[in-house]
């Protein structure tokens, strides 16, 4: 898919051929997705624009059958082979160990908790942003009363509202997070905190699930359906949520087309305020929700890892100026997947800006 109103216009010839090539790439042995970048020699970025083929290990060639080497250029673009290990939604945070396995956050866990659970204090005792908070505001622990916790992005309303008066607002992050993998009502409690650090119900209902955009697993022999975004909002009262991006501030607009190489923010529930840079655009990328499920994502964001368990739904903002650029959703130990905050506000019908 090329949105070309979401492409620097210097990334547009190559964004036609990654459109004719990107399946029979995705097809390759050990390939996870395929990405507009630069080209990495000897550790160095050289900053020549090329199709970046993301591999979860590199392997050598002669390990590799003909029909899986990646050509060095494609109709005359250079391609760069990047390692990326497996793309995760709702990544493993290190934790002590319960019945054999280590907590998953963003994740539905075995059972919901019946009550307040303290949560594992080594766990939990640095991060601040796992308290509850009245109002709340973007950054904090937050999720759906049968998963772990993920991120509070911030608070939107309604784009048909503007201008007038908004009769809904709502708290902003992943589909993973408020709606449980596609498993939730609506109408579902949402908690803050999230159920890992301590939240139940009723006493810290924050929001009621309103809508989510459904993900899309792919099915073995059947052609991958594309998905854009993993998004969803919970309706709760104006008084409670706070449109406050902890240590990000107000959000000061939208950028519809970041590039390669803007530096960015986001704050989070697991690893607070992280920066970083985008290092890839328009990627499709292949990525893993548990239970053997994996759902293919176009029109995606990259950026170097500034992110762990628990910070999915974190807004990713422009470091100089707070635009918002994405909504984090996945990662790998190398790298961090971002939803176009674009699509987002398109799919669900928000606003995160005026």
């Amino acid at each position: 898919m090329i949105e070309k109103n979401m492409l620097p216009k210097e990334f547009l010839s190559l964004a036609t051929v990654q459109a004719s090539e990107e399946n029979a790439l995705l097809d390759k042995q050990n390939v996870v997705g395929v990405a507009l970048g630069t080209k990495w020699s000897g550790g160095t970025d050289t900053g020549e624009k090329a199709i970046t083929v993301l591999v979860d290990t590199k392997l050598p060639s002669e390990l590799l059958r003909d029909d899986d080497l990646i050509p060095s250029e494609l109709s005359g673009v250079p391609t760069d082979v990047q390692e990326v290990g497996v793309l995760q939604a709702g990544r493993t945070l290190s934790a002590p160990k319960t019945n054999g396995s280590s907590p998953s956050l963003d994740e539905a866990p075995a059972s919901a908790p019946a009550g307040r659970a303290e949560a594992p204090r080594e766990a939990v005792d640095p991060l601040a942003l796992a308290r509850r908070f009245r109002p709340a505001f973007g950054g904090l622990s937050v999720g759906h009363f049968q998963i772990t916790a993920g991120t509070y992005g911030t608070a939107v309303y309604d784009a048909a509202s503007l201008p007038g008066i908004p009769p809904r607002f709502y708290i902003l992050s992943n589909n993973h997070v408020l709606a449980n993998t596609n498993a939730a009502a609506i109408g579902d409690p949402i908690l803050q905190p999230g159920p890992f650090d301590g939240g139940v119900v009723p006493s810290d209902v924050i929001a009621r699930l309103s809508r989510y955009v459904p993900i899309k697993f792919i099915t073995p022999g059947q052609p991958a359906p594309l998905n854009f975004v993993d998004a969803a909002v919970a309706e709760g009262q104006f008084h409670d949520l706070d449109r406050r991006i902890f240590w990000v501030g107000n959000l000061r607009g939208v950028n519809p087309a970041p590039t390669v190489g803007l530096a960015v923010q986001k704050t989070g529930r697991t690893t607070s305020w992280t920066t970083g840079r985008i290092t890839n655009i328009n990627a499709t990328v292949d990525v893993n929700y548990g239970g053997g499920r994996v759902a293919r994502f176009a029109n995606q964001l990259l950026t170097t890892n500034m992110s762990a368990g628990g910070d999915s739904g974190s807004i990713v903002a422009e470091l100089d100026n707070d635009f918002a650029v994405g909504l984090l959703f996945a990662g790998s130990p190398a790298v961090t997947v971002v939803n176009r905050i674009t699509l987002v506000e398109a799919a669900l019908g928000i606003r995160v800006y005026p």
